[in-house]
């Protein structure tokens, strides 16, 4: 395996937020390009991310799927620099990772046995598909985040509501002028604790996916033109007192 990427920040930025939901995971790299699948140890959420071959200024592998410590990852791409380019070499049991800018320097990260089963996103039905500015919808959960430790998804007569109650709520309402919304009525809760990881991922994208429907898994899409990037949330349900 002998990868090049021009763009590593990117690489850097998805890497870093993958590892706040997993520690260790299986990157695969093929002919379709580079991905990863995981989910977090608390079985609430999963992530999938796919940087495709055409990402790629080379390119030269065969079926490879590396064990990765996502700590020790981070930590060397966050030395890469705005003009940087970034290569990938395995090398025996080893992943040699080399950045290239005014001078080359060399890192070698020792590849890992991962044992936790190998899990795919489910295809799942979803009664309600919304896209929106991932701006407006990171500002939302975060408005909750000041208020709540969960929040609603909510369609209620064409309209998507994000709001979260406790002893102070907080409400975003958007109608067909600022989301494209094809969805019955349906509610259903997730945790902010995992919300706010994930918008840290919209922030790559200039809109942002949400799939959900009645107190069921929550699917949000990001892509741009060098990436995807998807989270499923199991919805939280709760007793109400």
């Amino acid at each position: 395996m002998l990868v090049r990427l021009e763009n590593p920040g990117l690489l850097s930025r998805v890497v870093e937020i993958i590892s706040e939901l997993v520690t260790e995971v299986r990157m695969k790299v093929n002919e379709s390009g580079l991905s990863i699948t995981a989910m977090d140890p608390a079985n609430v959420s999963m992530v999938k991310f796919v940087l495709p071959k055409s990402s790629f200024s080379m390119f030269e592998t065969d079926n490879e799927v590396l064990g990765i410590n996502l700590e020790n990852l981070k930590r060397v791409l966050k030395r890469s620099g705005p003009g940087s380019s970034l290569i990938m070499e395995k090398k025996g049991n080893v992943l040699n990772i080399q950045i290239h800018d005014r001078i080359k320097r060399n890192f070698n990260l020792a590849l890992i046995e991962i044992e936790s089963e190998e899990k795919e996103i489910p295809n799942l039905e979803f009664s309600s598909v919304i896209e929106l500015n991932s701006s407006d919808f990171v500002d939302s959960v975060e408005d909750c985040m000041v208020v709540a430790d969960a929040c609603s998804f909510i369609v209620r007569e064409g309209k998507f509501i994000i709001e979260a109650r406790g002893l102070n709520s907080a409400m975003s309402e958007f109608s067909g002028d600022e989301a494209k919304i094809q969805a019955e009525n349906c509610k259903s809760r997730y945790s902010l604790e995992y919300l706010q990881k994930f918008v840290k991922g919209a922030k790559l994208s200039d809109r942002t996916l949400l799939k959900f429907a009645d107190d069921h898994p929550l699917k949000i899409d990001i892509k741009n033109g060098f990436m995807e990037l998807s989270f499923l949330l199991a919805p939280r349900v709760e007793t109400e007192d």
